[in-house]
């Protein structure tokens, strides 16, 4: 495979400069538009090469990695749109939920070719590298192209599915692009670093589990420090017109359901912290109208509420609720609970909050707190210590604090490969 790199970035003129020791990229980083982000709509990745008639990848045989968040602004399906230019992928990769997303939490649609396009569509969800690379080789792949929304969290698969094809197009020997997209929850990290020994699909590799970055920031920071000896040719086509302060809400972008239960920004905005109620015995809000925001079990009462209010989280509301869920935990059993609301997105601390309503509950319904018998939490929050230390009665200062010292290691670390202000 021999990827003429200097004519896609004559075409395309927005792929990031190589990393020190890192793959060799030609051509230039882009310069910053003038105005700011706050200001107008933010350009992804996609847009740009759309706007283009995706010239830049013609004569490539492309195998794109994507779900329904691979959109453009008129609604089109990036692969909808390259089939109409008539560049015409060799294939497509469904992550967790499918290529078209029709799969709930845990589930994938298999492999098939795509009604609307005669794209074959192979199941990426849940393979190997090994397997993946396989699958880039039976269809003839040249090059990846990864176009999938992350919400910013450790714990949510799309970000490994990007690290697996990385690894994978290594191995089959294509060069891989990122058309990139904003995180929605801004640029800041939080929360605690992942203990590589509880690595698992929902966390390969150690970093923050509100890692701040975007997809295209986690492939730079994926390929200088997990994959050194066996990246592959990387290119992020990067936003235009995002700065990093800039939550999803006033980027002028479509939101998308990334996943059948993250239906609003505002669920992406809790769910880094309330997701680690999927490894407690309480309903997480599944089979509610508001997943992740909603968080209770039957025997709970108002007092949990009272005493949340009483802890005056920066930035956090909370409303007593009572609820039925149609699916998961407690199905057609009414729940007691709290609604969590986002007063004010720059104070918020998803994951403070979150260990605040998991050590409150505790303390208030001992009888019905219970992490769920796998010990899940663990994977969740990357270690044992966070369990450990709820269950011993630490508080939330304690809690948080001890990981104070290698989050600020993270962040240091992944500097290096940022790509916005």
């Amino acid at each position: 495979m021999n990827l003429n790199r200097r004519h896609f970035l004559g075409a395309s003129a927005l792929a990031v400069p190589a990393l020190a020791g890192g793959s060799a990229v030609a051509g230039a980083q882009p310069e910053q538009p003038e105005a700011a982000a706050h200001t107008g709509r933010v350009l992804t990745g996609a847009e740009q090469l759309a706007a283009q008639g995706w010239r830049a990848f013609k004569g490539r045989k492309l195998g794109v990695l994507s779900n329904p968040t691979g959109v453009l602004l008129n609604g089109d399906h990036i692969v909808d749109s390259m089939v109409a230019a008539g560049v015409k992928p060799v294939a497509a990769f469904g992550p967790e939920h499918g290529f078209r997303g029709s799969a709930q939490a845990g589930g994938s649609e298999g492999d098939y070719t795509d009604p609307r396009t005669g794209v074959p569509v192979y199941d990426a969800y849940g393979v190997d590298a090994t397997k993946l690379a396989s699958l880039f080789t039976k269809a003839g792949v040249d090059t990846v192209v990864f176009d999938i929304a992350d919400v910013g969290a450790r714990f949510y698969t799309y970000i490994w599915s990007l690290y697996t094809a990385m690894d994978a197009a290594a191995k089959a020997n294509a060069a891989l692009v990122v058309l990139d997209r904003p995180n929605p929850l801004g640029g800041r990290a939080a929360g605690p670093v992942l203990d590589p020994k509880f690595a698992s699909g929902i966390g390969r590799q150690p970093i923050a589990q509100q890692h701040g970055m975007t997809v295209g920031e986690l492939a730079r920071f994926f390929a200088g420090e997990f994959l050194p000896d066996g990246k592959p040719q990387l290119d992020v086509v990067q936003v235009r017109g995002w700065q990093r302060d800039t939550l999803f809400a006033r980027t002028g972008l479509n939101w998308v359901l990334p996943s059948p239960n993250m239906p609003t920004p505002d669920t992406a905005l809790v769910y880094p912290g309330t997701g680690m109620f999927e490894g407690t015995v309480f309903s997480e809000g599944r089979g509610t109208t508001r997943p992740f925001e909603i968080i209770g079990a039957p025997g709970l009462d108002w007092r949990w509420r009272e005493k949340l209010e009483a802890e005056q989280l920066p930035g956090a509301k909370f409303r007593e609720t009572y609820f039925v869920p149609t699916f998961s935990k407690f199905v057609n059993q009414t729940c007691g609970g709290v609604q969590v609301s986002v007063e004010d997105p720059r104070a918020f601390d998803a994951i403070r909050t979150a260990v605040a309503m998991l050590v409150t509950a505790k303390a208030l319904h001992p009888d019905v707190f219970a992490w769920r018998p796998d010990n899940y939490i663990d994977k969740l929050s990357g270690s044992g210590r966070l369990r450990t230390m709820v269950d011993a009665g630490a508080g939330v200062d304690e809690v948080t604090g001890a990981w104070r010292a290698e989050l600020a290691e993270f962040d240091r670390k992944r500097r290096r490969y940022l790509l916005y202000r």
